[in-house]
């Protein structure tokens, strides 16, 4: 008699003829599998993110981590890639950090997307085992803080403000926003011309205006093709009249590349390099024009709030206004529709 017959509570091991496993051994190529996993489990996370999100948390585990030595004298180091570093990590620890931001003046909105961090690598810490389920169930407990709560508590502390995102955007006329298109009639001038159009008439992000070569440009069904790293989508624009004449322009000059970076870099001569813009250029390029016109610290993502608010008071509806923004919820979009809404426009006096 066969062993299989024998025993036959006897599993088999895939399709290998004759190879079985006694539940007992299953058990233990479980675990051994589970360990394996959690030895991986923050690399394939991250493998799965955008470089620009990686770079954000990294940048956030840091600051926790120089919480913690500062302030309670606590070296701990690589949160961002040893699943061992968080064994001790605790939810008290998490809610330390937040009102030591607090205290130093952090924007309640960064802070909020700290904490979003600090709970994706307590999960995955959790799944490689060096946090209990327990000890992340608390961790994910902490809340951020709403608006509304965000307006009390900057009411009653210092104005100061640390963080990249600015408390409110810069707001652009349409006068302005006109003006910011229209450059020099040289070639950075043209480029220039090129980028504002481009920002405001298509809200895209600094780093997907970066990426943009040459050879997604259909000119003539005047198309843009586009990637959005952030939601991981291929987009197409049609292009606006604006964006389309400065693209011409920018084409007809010799100025355009045949491939590569759409956007060229340029000298002090207002000349073009062969290499293309960085987020980095894009921004201080950005910043610089708005300065020229009277604009105070203007950001390419101001130029995508002008545009999504645009869109919303010529009554976009917000599922249109999603997929052209590129934005994975309806949360964003639906804030920009709600904000331009009249409360009493049905309200009857008379």
């Amino acid at each position: 008699m066969s062993d299989r017959q024998e025993h036959p509570e006897i599993l088999p091991l895939g399709n290998v003829e004759k190879q079985y496993l006694l539940p007992g051994d299953l058990a233990q190529v479980g675990t051994e599998a589970n360990r394996a996993a959690a030895r991986f489990r923050f690399v394939d996370y991250q493998q799965r993110r955008a470089s620009e999100t990686l770079r954000r948390q990294q940048a956030e585990l840091t600051l926790f981590s120089n919480f913690l030595h500062e302030q309670l004298n606590l070296q701990i180091d690589n949160l961002f890639t040893d699943p061992q570093a968080w064994i001790g990590i605790t939810w008290g620890l998490v809610e330390a950090f937040i009102k030591w931001q607090l205290q130093l003046g952090y924007a309640v909105s960064s802070i909020n997307v700290h904490l979003s961090t600090l709970k994706t690598y307590a999960r995955l810490a959790m799944q490689a085992g060096t946090i209990t389920s327990q000890e992340y169930a608390l961790i994910r407990a902490l809340q951020g803080y709403s608006r509304k709560e965000q307006r009390r508590i900057d009411n009653r502390r210092p104005k100061q403000r640390i963080g990249l995102k600015k408390a409110v955007p810069v707001g652009l006329t349409a006068e302005q926003a006109k003006a910011l298109k229209v450059q020099p009639d040289t070639p950075q001038g043209r480029r220039d011309a090129l980028m504002m159009c481009l920002l405001l008439d298509h809200g895209l992000r600094v780093g997907e205006l970066a990426a943009i070569v040459s050879e997604e440009i259909d000119l003539k069904a005047g198309i843009l093709h586009f990637y959005r790293p952030k939601v991981g989508k291929e987009q197409k624009h049609k292009l606006s009249h604006d964006s389309l004449h400065a693209l011409l322009a920018y084409k007809n000059f010799n100025d355009m590349p045949s491939q590569g970076p759409l956007l060229r870099s340029s000298l002090k001569d207002n000349s073009l390099t062969k290499s293309g813009m960085s987020e980095r250029a894009i921004t201080q390029r950005v910043k610089y024009l708005g300065e020229v016109i009277g604009i105070t610290g203007l950001s390419a993502h101001d130029c995508r709030h002008y545009w999504a608010t645009t869109a919303a008071k010529h009554g976009t509806d917000p599922f249109s206004l999603q997929e052209a923004g590129g934005w994975s919820s309806l949360a964003m979009p639906r804030r920009y529709i709600d904000d331009n809404e009249i409360s009493n426009e049905d309200v009857k006096l008379e």
